[in-house]
């Protein structure tokens, strides 16, 4: 179930009765409407999965009573590891099998040894990176007695399987998720209201903004050796807003359905595209997981301790695992390791963390010098996203080849490129919009607060309609495959 269908538009309602209806007499009915919803979500898309689902749910669940109950640190590291090893054994089969023995294959043909190994004709697992992301830091945080096991099963898969962030995340940790799971909720109007303009915001970006830029970014890529190269700097812009209101616009719409609910997810993304350097872009894009490689990954490799190459050893792992994360290609592999060359000499200069804070803060414009950083850092992540977009490595550096030709100061133009000027006008104005409220926790959720009412609504049916009269061609989220 796709969260820009029809399909999720009676189920989400239907869910809000039945758990303020139902669920408003206590904890358990509320968890057991969540468990039950999450699990009917998750079986719309391939019901044989579930029992993955359940089984990595159970495995966590007992390992972390068995790691809290061991007696003495080597049986705690034992049933750490077990947990661990299972849980990325399936990661590891599901998804990044093909990719090692089609790698290993390869390397040997370059020797002239020939071996046909069989590959896994297997279908990917939606959302089975987060969930058993999810898992991982549980028993880890247990492990190092950040908390303590939940020990009702009902309770502890609510946490695991929460639908609205199942298969795409926030990557939530059991610190933050856990506790408002084990408290009853009580309905909050301005909580729930905050939730369907973040919802409505989510679906423009997706809607509107990514499916759009999906058309068009499929043509230029699929047909690269055709175009110019400022048709290719063209189709790379389009992917750039793409991937970003595609993820960002999901994760709006977990959270505000969560919000709902009333519970409150991570924040994901905080306007990443205003970022002036690397560094601060990184602070800001797919937050959940950048915060859990550092926890559970830089930190435990000693992060910035130890001296400057150690320093650097550990942001290139960092950066490498989190581009294989995305996906069992090398162009992940290659676009991991450019932004780990990108974010390096602010590392080694000691300047990645310089802007902490939203650019023009209490300001209406940039400065001259934010703006070109901003504009710097967004082409240096335009670039780096060809690699994530390409096929294979031999398609992007063909991109890259054709990019980088005396053509890119043509003025770009293809058969298609008329049906291009109302998406990109709906691009400058989700820049617009997303640039008065960036200080916010989503664009437009203090937007129009001193406005009249009627003036709030006449925007919000505004988005509606843009949605139902610009809406791209029915797409699936992207980070659905990973």
């Amino acid at each position: 179930m796709l969260f820009n269908t029809l399909e999720y538009l009676l189920f989400l309602p239907i869910v809000f009765i039945l758990y303020w209806g139902l669920g408003r007499k206590d904890l358990r009915h509320q968890n057991l409407i969540l468990i039950a919803s999450s699990y009917f979500f998750y079986a719309c898309w391939d019901w044989r999965f579930m029992f993955l689902l359940i089984f990595s749910t159970l495995l966590d669940f007992f390992s972390g009573i068995k790691i809290y109950e061991a007696e003495n640190k080597r049986e705690k590291k034992m049933w750490l590891w077990l947990s661990i090893i299972i849980n990325l054994g399936f990661l590891g089969v599901f998804k990044y099998y093909n990719f090692f023995i089609t790698s290993l294959t390869d390397g040997l043909s370059l020797i002239g040894i020939e071996e046909n190994f069989v590959l896994l004709n297997i279908i990917l697992p939606v959302g089975i990176s987060f969930y058993t992301f999810h898992g991982l830091s549980y028993i880890i945080d247990i492990y190092y007695d950040r908390i303590k096991p939940e020990r009702n099963f009902v309770n502890y898969s609510v946490f695991v399987s929460f639908f609205p962030l199942l298969v795409a995340g926030p990557i939530e940790r059991a610190t933050h998720l856990l506790p408002q799971i084990l408290k009853k909720r009580a309905f909050n109007y301005s909580m729930a209201s905050d939730g369907l303009k973040q919802i409505l915001w989510g679906l423009f970006k997706k809607i509107v903004i990514a499916d759009n830029c999906a058309e068009f970014a499929n043509t230029i890529f699929n047909n690269h050796a055709n175009y110019s190269g400022s048709v290719l700097a063209l189709g790379a812009i389009f992917f750039t807003f793409q991937i970003y209101c595609d993820f960002s616009g999901y994760s709006d719409i977990a959270i505000g359905s969560a919000k709902l609910l009333g519970i409150n997810l991570i924040r994901n993304f905080a306007y990443p595209y205003f970022s002036r350097d690397i560094a601060e872009f990184w602070r800001r894009w797919h937050i959940s997981l950048s915060s859990w490689f550092k926890d559970y990954v830089y930190i435990p490799l000693g992060g910035n301790k130890g001296g400057i190459w150690k320093n650097i050893r550990n942001i290139l792992i960092i950066f490498l695992i989190s581009g294989f994360w995305h996906g069992s290609n090398w162009t992940f592999i290659c676009w991991g390791l450019l932004n780990a060359i990108y974010i390096l000499p602010s590392v080694i200069f000691k300047t990645n963390r310089v802007n902490l804070e939203i650019v023009a803060a209490g300001r209406k414009i940039p400065t001259f010098r934010e703006l070109m950083s901003i504009l710097q850092t967004f082409s240096l992540t335009a670039f780096a996203w060809i690699f994530f977009r390409a096929e294979n490595l031999k398609h992007a550096f063909d991109y890259i080849s054709g990019l980088f030709s005396i053509s890119l100061f043509s003025i770009p133009y293809y058969s298609g490129i008329d049906k291009t000027h109302s998406t990109l006008i709906m691009i400058i104005f989700l820049i617009i919009i997303e640039w008065i409220g960036r200080e916010q926790q989503f664009a437009i959720e203090d937007l129009g607060k001193t406005w009249k009412r009627i003036y709030r609504y006449v925007f919000y049916y505004i988005l509606i309609l843009f949605i139902l009269y610009f809406g791209g061609k029915e797409q699936e989220f992207i980070y659905f495959q990973f």
